[in-house]
Order: structure tokens, then sequence, then C-alpha cells
């Protein structure tokens, strides 16, 4: 699904090395071949492997923990939840997985602005998709936050699906941030500067 997202911007890095190598401008040739490696690096999708933990929520992306602390539900009026930040440079893979089983009740978009997604109000300000997921044990969403370079957010769930622990629902492109939203009674399992891994680092524990 990430190369399906990345195809257009394959083939025009593409038919640019293509046009260069042809007119044989050789600096030019060098730099379109080291933008295809950029775009094929960004857009990679390596296969990840939940925990074995019963208990355990995974992160929904790969990056940097940023802030653990306790937020109000942004959009589905759901109450407070402890709330995990994680930020994602360019040279993090941008799949964005589920992190436990469930079926995707809602999501929510809102346009916005392009901050950096270290801004402290980015957010609230940046565009945003938010999805609240199901679970047999209560809410959990996932806030997808486009940052000063991403600017488009991918879904490729919907409403109504069913998802697994550590399963791709979406994508953000080119730098952003990812929030994980858990109930109170969750104990956390990772502290800011952590880095982590989509689909694979436990971010929190439900009760036993």
């Amino acid at each position: 699904m990430a190369l399906t997202e990345a195809r257009p911007f394959l083939i025009g890095a593409a038919v640019l090395l293509g046009a260069c190598l042809w007119m044989g401008w050789w600096i030019p040739s060098g730099l379109a071949v080291l933008l295809l490696a950029a775009l094929l690096l960004f857009f990679r999708d390596p296969q990840r492997q939940p925990p074995s933990d019963p208990l355990a929520l995974v992160s929904p992306a790969d990056g940097k923990v940023i802030c653990v602390d306790e937020a109000e539900d942004p959009c589905f009026g759901l109450g407070k939840f402890r709330r995990i930040g994680i930020f994602l440079s360019v040279l993090d893979v941008h799949v964005n997985r589920s992190p436990w089983d469930g079926v995707v009740e809602k999501t929510h978009y809102s346009a916005g602005e392009f901050l950096d997604a270290r801004h402290l109000e980015v957010d609230l300000r940046n565009e945003n998709q938010t999805w609240l997921l199901r679970t047999s044990r209560g809410p959990v969403l996932v806030r997808q936050i486009a940052g000063l370079i991403a600017r488009r957010i991918v879904a490729w769930k919907k409403p109504g699906e069913k998802v697994g622990r550590g399963e791709r629902i979406g994508m953000i492109r080119f730098g952003s941030r990812t929030d994980l939203y858990v109930p109170a009674a969750c104990s956390i399992r990772v502290q800011p500067g952590q880095r982590v891994k989509g689909g694979e680092t436990v971010l929190a524990s439900w009760p036993e």
C-alpha cells in the first residue's frame, strides 16, 4: 500500500532521471538517482511482528516519543485519556498501524495548518485525522497529525472495518506526528525520548 502512494513520486523521479541521462547531464542525473533512492527509503514498509504479550498495546508509528501526558479526547467527547505523542522524522517509516484488535468505529478529519510537528499546539492547529477504535476492553484513539513537510494524511481503512494489532491503517507523507490515546486504567510502558517501532514496541498495557 505504501508503494501505491509512492508511485507518482517514483514515476516523476524516474522520468527526471531518464531525461537527464538522455541530455547527458551527469551531475543532475546523480541528483535524480539520490532523489529516487530517498523516495524508496521514505516509502519503505517493513514487516513487523507484534509482541506475544496479550495485554500489550503496540505503537501506531515509528519515531521518538515526545510526550506522555493526559489529554481530552479531541473529537468524540469520550473524556480524558492517557496520551503518548510520537514524532516522525523524514527518515522514519511513515506507515501507521493499529495498536490493538478492534473495529474502526469512526474517523474525524480536520483541515488546518502545517506547523512543525514538535510545536506545542500542533495537535490543535495542524491538519489531522483521528481514529476511534472500539475494542473488547474500551475505546482507543489514534491521531495522525500533519507536520511542516507532511502535506497528506492517507487512510487505508474505513469505519466499520475490523483491524488487528499491528495491522496497517494508513500513513502520513514526509514528516509528522502520531498520538495514541488509551484509557486511564492502562499502564504506560515508554517515556519521552525513547525510540519506538510501529506494530512492535509496547507503548502501554491493559490492566490484568
